[in-house]
């Protein structure tokens, strides 16, 4: 019954985040402040009473336009809290105890716990990411850097935790080496992009990738650990390409338009990086044993 409480209750959190993301997307692009005004239609400027501005019901009781104006309101509205509701729904259903009193430590309890909010609020950071780049092929530091902290951060406790399950102390020099692999992590997850934008520039004589996606890189790299971003770096690619051939595959787009169109690199690797850090050890253990490795 606890397990199923807390998932229902963070299915529910979750599509109040998705809604509050959904306002930093719409108002960051256009430097807008997130707390004022008010929530209102971007078209007429109509303020929403509350009814209005319930998560994903609204968008349905609307029928996905303004009251006043009846201007259509963007599909991005109720999947991203949609989207944002099912992974945390996921990530509490798998981290929440099925049975409290069987005699679970309570330490190993609170660590699940935490490894489950963790899960959640790296996943609010990629969707974000995810819809920036995709609407404004932007991905901005304010969400980059601070994922960056808060993976080294998390990665450098898992690790920690680690070392205290298998009976060892931790001391103040294992806390920096901790930090230092999660660091080195990133700094190599980042490298990789800043090589092939090296490699494109130096071929093209233009940027065929944006800084940001280093910084994405990074952040994944933080988070995942090195194992985990580079699973997340192929099955971006993998998207991307597929994405690629069927706009290519679109009548009236010329070769010539083809080579100068822009795509979210960035969006990509964060489908990536959320089917990684949903599915990541599962994958790389499947191709460990399917490439005799393991």
């Amino acid at each position: 019954m606890i397990r199923i409480l807390g998932t229902i209750f963070a299915g529910l959190l979750g599509l109040a985040f998705g809604s509050f993301l959904n306002v930093c997307l719409s108002r960051w692009p256009a430097r807008e402040s997130i707390v004022m005004p008010g929530s209102h239609c971007r078209n007429c400027d109509h303020a929403l009473s509350w009814w209005e501005n319930l998560p994903l019901l609204s968008w349905l009781l609307l029928r996905g336009r303004c009251r006043k104006c009846g201007s259509a309101i963007s599909w991005r509205y109720p999947l991203v809290e949609l989207v944002v509701a099912a992974l945390w729904v996921y990530f509490a259903w798998g981290s929440i105890p099925v049975a409290p009193d069987l005699g679970i430590p309570t330490e190993v309890v609170l660590f699940v716990l935490a490894t489950g909010a963790a899960q959640m609020i790296l996943s609010w950071i990629l969707v974000g990411l995810a819809v920036l780049d995709a609407e404004n092929l932007w991905l901005p530091d304010k969400l980059t850097l601070p994922g960056i902290a808060l993976g080294l951060g998390w990665s450098t406790v898992q690790t920690l935790w680690m070392k205290q399950e298998m009976g060892g102390f931790a001391p103040p020099l294992f806390w920096l080496r901790a930090l230092g692999e999660s660091a080195l992590a990133a700094v190599v997850a980042g490298g990789l992009i800043l090589v092939i934008w090296s490699i494109y520039r130096l071929v093209r004589k233009r940027e065929g990738i944006g800084l940001g996606d280093a910084k994405l890189m990074a952040l994944l790299g933080a988070w995942l650990g090195l194992p985990g971003a580079l699973l997340a770096f192929v099955l971006g690619a993998v998207i991307g390409a597929a994405s690629a051939l069927v706009l290519l595959a679109i009548p009236g787009h010329s070769e010539e338009r083809w080579g100068l169109r822009k795509l979210p690199l960035g969006t990509f690797l964060c489908v990536g990086g959320i089917v990684s850090s949903l599915l990541g050890q599962q994958i790389i253990a499947a191709y460990l044993r399917w490439s005799g490795l393991q």
